[in-house]
């Protein structure tokens, strides 16, 4: 079975070396759709593969970071680099270029790891990531899968190379999120009331 949750983020990028001259070349921002969709052939004991209320906790407080933010590219020039920082309390930098395909594969990564590091507590079973969407505009999404996010043929992703600012890792409901998903530290699933 699978179930999907949407979440809602607005961001600005500038996506280099695209087709487009105007998103090649000038700072512009997107009203960004994730869906998450995840996949289990089991049900917990409040009979759901996944109880919503629990994507409210890590998966969540993650997109979220992106939210009236800059996503920035590492291999743009420092120059850049440096001024957007400097003029943003909000940025994330990636290892790979702010496109929606590129966002898509960016999430499956980190959300495939958050699953991997969250206590299960009801009775959840093999609860997986099936795929992750992300709408760049109404008419326009990138879809990934395992074997995306993973792909050599794309790019190899590590998320140590994903940095946020501390300004986003200061918001966090959980003080130690990004520092402990880098770590692989065990992400603690508390009661949800």
């Amino acid at each position: 079975m699978i179930i999907r949750k949407e979440y809602k983020f607005e961001n600005a990028h500038i996506v280099r070396d695209c087709s487009t001259q105007r998103c090649s070349q000038n700072i512009h921002g997107h009203s960004y759709r994730v869906e998450v969709l995840l996949e289990s052939n089991y049900l917990d004991n409040g009979q759901m593969v996944y109880d919503f209320g629990l994507t409210k906790l890590y998966i969540k407080e993650f997109i979220d970071s992106f939210d009236h933010a800059i996503t920035l590219w590492n291999k743009d020039s420092t120059e850049y680099l440096k001024h957007m920082k400097q003029h943003s309390q909000r940025w994330i930098e990636l290892p790979v270029s702010p496109s929606a395909e590129q966002f898509s594969r960016v999430f499956f990564i980190v959300i495939d790891k958050i699953l991997n590091l969250s206590t299960m507590n009801n009775n959840e079973k093999d609860v997986k990531l099936h795929s992750i969407i992300v709408h760049e505009t109404q008419t326009g999404y990138a879809q990934c899968f395992r074997e995306d996010a993973y792909s050599k043929l794309m790019g190899i992703i590590d998320i140590k190379d994903i940095h946020l600012s501390k300004q986003i890792q200061k918001e966090y409901s959980y003080p130690n999120l990004w520092e402990d998903i880098l770590n692989n530290k065990k992400l603690v699933t508390p009661k949800i009331v």
